[in-house]
């Protein structure tokens, strides 16, 4: 077994960091320093590096309140992320030296939300055996909803009826450079009377990520008459589009503006992506889940990925 050594993220290891999340064989433009650092004011960041022989093998995005640390509770999903060439059997090894080294540090909890299978497929099995042996605790899981492009995925054929109608309805879809109108029109709006909240991001936040990461980033609106209807924010990694945000006004729910926007969306990347990620339906309620929403984009071809919370005492 090799022996690793591990250290916190300092300022000046950032193009270190970034070079090797370009080539990192489970990584995704969202733990580029210059996305993770957009709400650095938020959390503690605790990131850690781990080497073998001064050789960068693997980093851990994390944050940490009081004597507890998270992978980072800034993004979507976390964990480890391995070197292009990081042998398979090694994975083990890196985390027993870097939960003795976060122990050092006084920590007592590590909680780590897993990623979902699809983003990370090589390491994905072992990293979950081994979270297992570490004895660590499911605390909760996220239900994901996405479409797998490469399997006999079914889009309801109520759904295909009204969209082939809609395409003689005017409906207009336009890819967007700025996200000034969706933002202020429809999707900040609608969450303030929904759920009484903001988006995570706001206008400024998400256009100054999209102009660090204009091809990971893209927004879409569909229009008629000149009157925005919807509009979904895509984030985009090689193999895999996510709709982060998705919303529609009122008039665009009598057109059904936002399942059209979906559907032509699913047309336009089914050739060149392997998924279709639409994120999750988790809420408050009994259930834990909103089954209006888990029907809907099981409709729009989607099949139930679940996403593991791992609590492990250090």
């Amino acid at each position: 077994m090799k022996d690793y050594t591990v250290k916190r993220y300092h300022s000046d290891d950032f193009t270190l960091w970034n070079d090797f999340i370009d080539q990192a064989t489970n990584a995704t433009f969202l733990f580029h320093r210059n996305f993770m650092e957009y709400h650095s004011d938020r959390f503690q960041d605790f990131s850690l590096l781990v080497f073998q022989e001064n050789v960068l093998q693997a980093v851990f995005p994390a944050n940490c309140i009081d004597n507890q640390i998270f992978s980072h509770q800034g993004l979507t999903f976390g964990g480890f992320i391995f070197g292009d060439e990081f042998p398979l059997g090694e994975i083990k090894a890196v985390l027993s030296e870097t939960f003795g080294f976060l122990q050092k540090q006084g920590f007592v909890q590590c909680e780590i939300k897993a990623m979902l299978p699809f983003y990370a497929p090589v390491f994905f099995a072992e990293m979950q055996q081994v979270l297992c042996d570490k004895q660590s605790k499911i605390i909760g899981h996220k239900m994901n909803l996405a479409i797998d492009f490469q399997s006999d995925y079914t889009i309801s054929k109520s759904k295909l009826k009204h969209y082939r109608r809609l395409q003689s309805e005017g409906l207009e879809v336009k890819k967007e450079a700025d996200y000034t109108v969706f933002w202020q029109k429809v999707l900040e709006p609608l969450l303030l009377e929904k759920y009484q909240t903001k988006p995570l991001h706001s206008l400024t936040e998400i256009n100054s990520l999209q102009s660090k990461f204009p091809d990971n980033i893209e927004q879409y609106n569909v229009y008629r008459d000149g009157e925005i209807l919807a509009g979904i924010t895509l984030f985009k990694t090689a193999t895999v589009i996510k709709s982060q945000y998705g919303a529609t006004t009122e008039n665009g729910k009598k057109f059904r503006a936002l399942d059209y926007l979906f559907l032509y969306l699913i047309d336009c990347f089914k050739a060149d992506y392997h998924y279709f990620d639409m994120g999750t339906v988790d809420d408050n309620s009994e259930l834990g889940y909103n089954e209006g929403l888990l029907n809907q984009k099981k409709e729009l071809g989607c099949s139930v990925y679940s996403q593991n919370i791992f609590q492990i005492a250090l």
